[in-house]
């Protein structure tokens, strides 16, 4: 292994060099020959390893750290965790005022639902809490209601001017309540009706259309008084305890700094399939039917002839939540204002009392897994006889369980301009299983990182692969979307499938297990069986790719036709 890392090594270095202008390519920003700095990056990514990556998420996931909710006492213990680590490492604060945080105002909402009542051809339809639907209010008042809204089935609730697509038409749905199907519309390739259409919405691959946040901001735009999303658990990509279980606790947003552009719904929920069922039923309706339907174009909103009424009280907190952020400063005075930056979200779901037997719900995956890669390649950046040219930042960041919040605040108050931010490289959830042949990138196709990624990962003797289920939406479901949206060119891996020594499809079988049994549930738990060699190797290709950006002359770039190039190139006044 040790032979493969220092081509690797090399093979970074010589890349960096490939970049640099003439007469400045024998040495490294700080210096250094090439030969020693190759041997003390290689030295560097030797020392993550599988024990060091293990006592953290020991740490981050054990019972005392109360499952790292925003605003408990396990907020506290991780974010000192966090800080001391970095400071253990001799990483500068990150945050210019001298301190490793970076407050984030939230607001703590929690909603219990007092009446619901959901009335269709003049009868009353049975739905109840938890088992039916959730139902959470984003407007910080102590009640919100609806009264008799009119309830309407908006098909995949999407307005894509770019597919000259709108589900809503000439209807106006202020103040009712709308049914929207999850994901963006399946539209069947003409000349293949066994695949999607490649022209529209992204084929296989989901757009940010298919996002239930989405879903809830097209709403507000259309003056809805309450969205459902209807849960199906494939397009999805989780089952219902997932909505049921995180919509039916404490929810956050970040606090209001200004006036809203928009005013939220009334009510933002997940409605089970099944209920759904019931609903188009009682109004005569055939809900594959409907579904077949909103996949045309002239597809026009359905009116159930019934109307929704639910009263919501919330509970009411304020809290100063914390992102944790270390530096680096790079070695080349022209360029240590210029940044790449690695997050991880700290945070998970807490504890929930009311749970028979275990409360806590540990996310030993989700994400102790991926804030301690962020420590350990932290670790090994700071062990670098020579910084790179360019500064690393470490960032460790909020309530990303409910929304990405923390990110969010990040990208949008951020400590460093984001157009001197090169790259941002996102962990959530690292490989447990095993060694792999392959990685898989998330949104393969958008970025010139991948081209880093794949030198480094072919000097190691792997290759790259795209995510198998670019249907479920995974790009826009972790921190990294909160800059990629901004401009900030993004890359974020998962697991790889191919596992050295398992038998074919070993790798979807323990993803399929962990999603259906550990995900956002206590058993989310470091397990007997884990083997932590795959996550060392993917955390140490992550460790490369970020070092060849901070040395590169080269800045990485999205590629055309991604929908976030043209902000890129505004940020930096690239455009026409």
């Amino acid at each position: 292994m040790t032979g493969a890392l220092r081509f690797a090594a090399a093979a970074v270095l010589l890349l960096a060099a490939a970049c640099q202008p003439e007469g400045q390519r024998a040495e490294t920003a700080g210096g250094e020959d090439r030969s020693t700095a190759s041997s003390s990056v290689a030295a560097a990514v030797e020392s993550i390893t599988d024990p060091s990556l293990r006592s953290h998420i020991e740490v981050l996931a054990s019972d005392e750290f109360e499952g790292r909710a925003p605003g408990t006492e396990g907020e506290r213990l991780t974010v000192d965790y966090l800080v001391e680590q970095f400071r253990q490492f001799g990483l500068a604060p990150g945050n210019p005022d001298g301190s490793y945080v970076q407050e984030v105002p939230l607001v703590g909402l929690t909603a219990d639902v007092t009446e619901a009542s959901f009335v269709v051809g003049g009868a009353p339809v049975t739905l109840s809490g938890k088992d039916d639907f959730t139902a959470l209010t984003s407007r910080v008042m102590p009640e919100v209601s609806i009264h008799e809204s009119e309830i309407v089935f908006v098909g995949y609730g999407v307005v894509a001017p770019e597919y000259d697509w709108d589900d809503f038409k000439d209807v106006d749905v202020s103040g009712k309540t709308i049914l929207v199907l999850v994901n963006d519309p399946p539209i069947p390739d003409p000349d293949d009706p066994e695949r999607l259409d490649p022209e529209m919405f992204n084929g296989r691959a989901m757009t940010y259309y298919g996002r239930w946040t989405y879903k809830y901001e097209i709403a507000a735009e259309k003056g809805a008084a309450a969205v459902f999303v209807i849960h199906e658990a494939e397009p999805a990509g989780y089952p219902w305890e997932v909505p049921s279980a995180s919509w039916g606790r404490e929810e956050f947003e970040i606090a209001a700094t200004g006036e809203d552009a928009l005013e939220p719904p009334a009510i933002n929920g997940w409605m089970h399939l099944g209920a759904a069922r019931r609903l188009f039923e009682a109004a005569g309706l055939d809900y594959e039917e409907q579904k077949r339907a909103a996949l045309e174009p002239g597809f026009r909103p359905v009116d159930l002839g019934g109307t929704a009424s639910l009263t919501i009280r919330n509970e009411i907190r304020e809290i100063r939540s914390q992102n944790v952020i270390a530096k680096l400063e790079g070695a080349d005075p022209d360029r240590r204002g210029e940044y790449v930056i690695y997050t991880a979200h700290w945070d998970h779901l807490g504890k929930n009392p009311s749970l028979p037997g275990d409360q806590i719900y540990n996310g030993a995956k989700d994400n102790a897994s991926g804030t301690a890669g962020l420590l350990e390649i932290a670790r090994a950046f700071s062990a670098l006889e020579t910084p790179p040219g360019r500064s690393i930042v470490f960032l460790a960041v909020t309530a990303e369980e409910k929304g990405l919040l923390g990110a969010r605040f990040y990208a949008q108050n951020p400590l460093y301009p984001l157009a001197s931010t090169l790259a941002n490289i996102n962990m959530d959830g690292a490989n447990l299983w095993g060694r792999t042949e392959d990685i898989v990138v998330v949104g393969l196709g958008n970025s010139t990182l991948d081209g880093l990624l794949a030198t480094a990962a072919a000097e190691m003797g792997r290759v790259i692969e795209p995510d198998a289920e670019p249907e479920k939406g995974f790009f826009y479901r972790s921190d990294h979307f909160e800059f990629a949206k901004l401009g900030v060119p993004a890359l974020y891996v998962d697991e790889g499938t191919r596992f050295i020594g398992k038998p074919e499809g070993y790798g979807e079988e323990k993803r399929r297990e962990y999603t259906a049994e550990d995900y956002h549930k206590p058993s989310d738990e470091i397990k007997p069986d884990w083997d932590l060699s795959g996550a060392v190797d993917d955390f140490r290709l992550l460790f490369l790719v970020g070092y060849a950006v901070a040395e590169n002359e080269e800045w990485p770039e999205w590629n055309p036709g991604t929908e976030f190039k043209a902000t890129r190139e505004a940020m930096l006044g690239e455009s026409d």
